[in-house]
């Protein structure tokens, strides 16, 4: 009983090593703020620790995951005002981990990055989590209503909201050249 406990925990902690540099840049677009993104991880990575028995037999544990990250953000950051959303600085480059470009990305200039922020920290929560979930994360429409528990159009509609207000910010239009 203790080895599979033991080889449970291990499968684990490999699967969260393995993803958390995904999951935290993916909450940091749903908060905007490093520590909080940190804590929404971790926070949720305890949940699927709870019930990794279940989640590792699942047919996809990342879809899981995603979607315990994408309930305890709503749960936690439901409250909290637009204007606290806002990371702090965002005038200027950040080097956190999370703002670090990919290679091939192509918002990799600061000032794009930090339009970008500002832009998703005033988005509503439901149109911010459509709008990370579908093209940050390069979800399908269904796999984004499963992970925000919602229908598909709800998806639709929230992501088409948001990139609209996404689109009316000037700098951010500046830098995509439309």
């Amino acid at each position: 009983m203790g080895g599979r406990k033991e080889a449970l925990d291990e499968e684990f902690q490999g699967f969260m090593t393995s993803r958390w540099p995904r999951l935290m840049r993916t909450a940091y677009l749903l908060t905007g703020e490093q520590y909080a993104a940190e804590d929404l991880v971790q926070a949720s990575m305890e949940k699927v620790y709870a019930s990794w028995r279940k989640v590792s037999q699942a047919d996809d544990p990342d879809a899981y995951v995603r979607r315990v990250l994408a309930n305890t953000h709503a749960r936690r950051f439901r409250r909290r005002l637009k204007e606290d959303l806002a990371p702090p600085g965002v005038d200027g480059p950040s080097a956190t981990l999370a703002d670090r470009p990919e290679k091939g990305d192509r918002i990799a200039q600061a000032e794009d990055r930090a339009a970008l922020m500002r832009g998703l920290a005033e988005l509503p929560l439901r149109q911010r989590q459509a709008v990370v979930l579908r093209y940050w994360e390069d979800l399908s429409e269904a796999q984004a209503a499963e992970a925000m528990g919602c229908s598909v159009g709800a998806v639709k509609s929230n992501a088409a909201k948001g990139i609209a207000k996404l689109r009316a910010i000037p700098a951010l239009v500046g830098a995509t050249g439309r």
